[in-house]
């Protein structure tokens, strides 16, 4: 798997490799929804917690574990998501660490990040790509499965966030030979989105 880090970009979204000037967009951006943090996340980014988790993005993009993109729109950062528990010698990865502002979500941002991260994964080698969600994230579990994804089955009690709750999270996964329907899933739905806005 030669995973590398690359500019990503389709109609509805452009991806690009966090860097330096990445950094205070992305505080504004985490900063739109205090409340998410301590209810979704297994770590915060929001107010006093963001610099040690940019810093945590920023070592381990430098170590090759993950691999971190800034996802802007018109040329905005709305949020980031990340290539994560990178195993190049099993050819497979997670997709994670993903939050979008307030104003970005329910809309075709998510799904056209999601198209490019699993495009760019499969297509640089990968055989699996895997998610994991909070077991109380019914949302999220929800879009898992509208994406195609396959649920694997619940970790009991994997970790414990920042907020001292013990979390089990659910796995789903793509593998390279889903690609192919879970991609033409993914592209009916963004042609909705082109189809809605009359273009």
């Amino acid at each position: 798997m030669n995973l590398r880090p690359a500019v990503l970009e389709n109609r509805f979204v452009r991806l690009e490799p966090l860097a330096d000037h990445h950094r205070e967009p992305l505080r504004l951006a985490c900063d739109a929804d205090p409340e998410l943090w301590p209810a979704l996340y297994y770590r915060s980014y929001g107010g006093a917690h963001f610099d040690a988790g940019w810093d945590d993005l920023v070592a381990g993009q430098s170590a090759g574990t993950r691999m971190p993109f800034a996802v802007m729109v018109d040329g905005t950062l709305v949020g980031m998501s990340s290539y994560i528990d990178i195993q190049r010698g099993n050819r497979a990865l997670e997709i994670g660490t993903t939050y979008y502002r307030p104003s970005a979500r329910g809309g075709p941002v998510n799904p056209a990040a999601k198209r490019l991260l699993l495009d760019h994964a499969f297509t640089c080698g990968a055989n699996r790509v895997a998610f994991k969600v909070d077991d109380r994230n019914g949302r999220s579990q929800a879009a898992m499965t509208k994406l195609g994804a396959t649920r694997e089955g619940l970790l009991r009690h994997d970790m414990i966030t920042w907020t001292g709750h013990v979390r089990s999270s659910v796995v789903f996964s793509i593998l390279a030979e889903d690609w192919p329907d879970v991609r033409a899933r993914l592209d009916e739905r963004l042609a909705k989105f082109v189809q809605a806005s009359g273009e």
